[in-house]
């Protein structure tokens, strides 16, 4: 447990392409892992992101590969009817746990099967540093499936570690070049799309890109 990356490099190798999140998760659960992007506050850039706007209420949320919850949670305290999702039971059954009483809709699902009713209903869609664990071959549908979640009238904000064009990286993470972000976006209305060093480490830099679905 001392290199928590090292051992989700391991399980991504090893495992099927989204089947070592529960493999990570459940080892996690019986102390015999730590989930690397555990935190205990919410993403900085979600949190000065979902701050600068009016709050959401009655608007309707989802939070993408919502782990733990923390990012869920922040977006239901802003007042959106919020949906956080995750395809590890283990992590949606700690979520519920360490969230009790929460107005969060916890659910288990697939990005890349996600149920009908989902899809063009939420108000507001936050999809924060989970493709980028994907790799490359499935980075498109990945990109679909978060896009499809947005409702007319509705905003995605996306946000990713950077890496330059071309640039090669181990992962996972694979960080997400320029391009890859612009994806997000067809058929959408790109806003704003920055990409920001980290204020710690000036060798990280991450987007933040915001797009709109036009309404009608």
């Amino acid at each position: 447990m001392s290199d928590p990356d090292a051992r989700t490099r391991e399980l991504a190798a090893a495992g099927e392409p989204t089947a070592w999140f529960e493999e990570l998760y459940a080892e996690a659960a019986d102390g015999l892992a730590t989930v690397p992007w555990d935190r205990e506050a919410p993403s900085q850039l979600v949190q000065e992101w979902v701050t600068a706007r009016p709050d959401g209420s009655d608007r309707s949320a989802v939070v993408v590969g919502c782990g733990y919850g923390r990012d869920a949670e922040l977006i239901a305290r802003h007042g959106y009817r919020t949906t956080g999702f995750d395809i590890s039971p283990t992590a949606i059954g700690a979520a519920r746990q360490r969230h009790t009483g929460s107005p969060v809709d916890y659910q288990v699902a697939d990005l890349f099967a996600l149920p009908e009713e989902w899809r063009g209903a939420f108000d507001l869609v936050v999809e924060s540093m989970n493709v980028q664990a994907l790799p490359v071959a499935l980075r498109r549908a990945a990109i679909a499936g978060v896009r499809s979640l947005v409702a007319p009238g509705g905003t995605l904000f996306v946000m990713a570690v950077a890496r330059d064009d071309g640039e090669e990286t181990d992962g996972p993470p694979w960080p997400l070049d320029r391009a890859e972000v612009e994806t997000f976006g067809t058929g959408l209305v790109v806003r704003s799309l920055d990409r920001i060093t980290d204020a710690v480490d000036p060798t990280i830099s991450r987007w933040a890109a915001e797009f709109v679905r036009e309404a009608g």
